[in-house]
């Protein structure tokens, strides 16, 4: 007689979010709108708790919800690439000291006499606890930045996105999915190169092996490219039906205006003193931008085969993002101190609770989007046989 394990986990996983299939996968634009949420919260805060939670946030859906394709492993890249940009921060902070004053000397470098041309810049000299610790907080920031994006796409396929762009911003989504798609790519060649190398008992660390690793990698670079512009050219890719001259300046007066609006309401949401107008610009911008985006697509002679539709979950998706963005962004005006902990003097960070809780609602992705196919089925245990008296 077989004693089977209780899957009520999994079960209720599967209650929540149904496995992923083409009718009911999730918008790749969900995914860009949670993770541009999550970047502008970041960029609300210097305070290393709120940005280790945030980033937390993200390492938990990307782990829960990415699947098994090749742009999934990129989230990988981007971790690493976060903490280059800490380190290189802090090496700046170093050399090149910090604007903040501080009085805990950590070490004192031998000081580079520069021109007086150069009066405001310096190489070496005190190095403080306090610059330090600034370098660190806005290293952690950016790094925070950098992991929301690389969760976008390693949770949003490139294909499907392109494939939602509307038809004026075709060649320019083309390029943008071509060059996302470069680096998952590249780092599937030098990991392909690098085990081949090692199963052939050849060195694949240190300079010799990365330059003889290089070529190749190059190699296949320039094989894609060719297979990528003859496939492109077999498809037709750049032609255009005839648009009337003042639908194509007007087109040209919306899409520009509206950019420059979104990219002035961004830049209001983003620094500290334009909450005020960043939102309405912002919201002006999007409407004109996408007026002509609408006008633009007459140009457009493509066709969608089996769009992707917006639904329920990726409202609750992209709404989990943007409120917490809206949060943060509330909290930052209600009570800045909290979310910019003091360096002069020296303070310990504390961890302040609702936007510690506003960040928390990001986890909602990882209960009602689609489960990938690969991780749905659980995992079955090994059956316990009762043993004969």
């Amino acid at each position: 007689m077989n004693d089977h394990p209780s899957t009520a986990p999994g079960a209720l996983r599967r209650r929540l979010a149904p496995e992923a299939h083409r009718s009911n996968a999730l918008h790749p634009g969900a995914w860009w709108v949670w993770a541009l949420g999550l970047g502008v919260a970041a960029s609300r805060t210097t305070n290393p708790l709120l940005l280790g939670l945030l980033i937390g946030v993200a390492g938990y859906v990307v782990a829960a919800r990415r699947t098994s394709a090749p742009w999934a492993r990129s989230y990988g890249a981007f971790v690493k690439l976060g903490l280059f940009v800490i380190a290189i921060r802090l090496v700046f902070a170093v050399v090149l000291g910090s604007p903040i004053p501080g009085s805990h000397v950590v070490v004192t470098l031998p000081e580079v006499p520069l021109p007086d041309w150069a009066k405001g810049v310096r190489i070496g000299g005190r190095v403080t606890a306090e610059g330090l610790l600034f370098a660190l907080y806005d290293g952690v920031r950016l790094a925070g930045l950098l992991i929301c994006v690389g969760a976008a796409n390693a949770l949003a396929s490139p294909a499907r996105l392109l494939k939602s762009l509307p038809g004026a911003l075709y060649e320019v989504g083309v390029a943008i999915v071509v060059a996302m798609t470069f680096a998952p790519n590249l780092i599937m060649d030098v990991q392909r190169l690098r085990a081949a190398r090692r199963l052939r008992g050849r060195a694949d660390k240190g300079i010799r092996g990365l330059l003889q690793v290089g070529l190749p990698v190059l190699e296949g670079a320039l094989e894609r490219s060719v297979a990528l512009a003859a496939a492109m050219d077999a498809r037709g890719f750049g032609r255009s039906a005839p648009v009337p001259a003042g639908v194509r300046r007007t087109t040209a007066v919306l899409t520009l205006g509206g950019l420059m609006g979104v990219c002035a309401g961004t830049y209001g949401l983003l620094s500290e003193g334009g909450t005020g107008y960043g939102l309405p610009v912002l919201a002006a911008g999007l409407v004109a931008a996408l007026a002509g985006l609408r006008l633009g697509g007459r140009r457009s002679v493509r066709t969608r085969y089996r769009p992707d539709p917006w639904g329920v979950r990726a409202w609750l998706v992209a709404g989990s993002g943007i409120a917490v963005a809206g949060l943060m962004i509330w909290a930052a005006s209600y009570d800045a101190s909290a979310l910019h902990p003091g360096i002069v003097p020296l303070t310990a960070p504390t961890l302040p609770l609702w936007p510690a809780a506003a960040i928390l609602i990001g986890l909602l992705p990882a209960f009602v989007a689609p489960v990938p196919a690969d991780s749905a089925a659980p995992v079955p245990a090994p059956a316990r046989t009762k043993e004969p008296s």
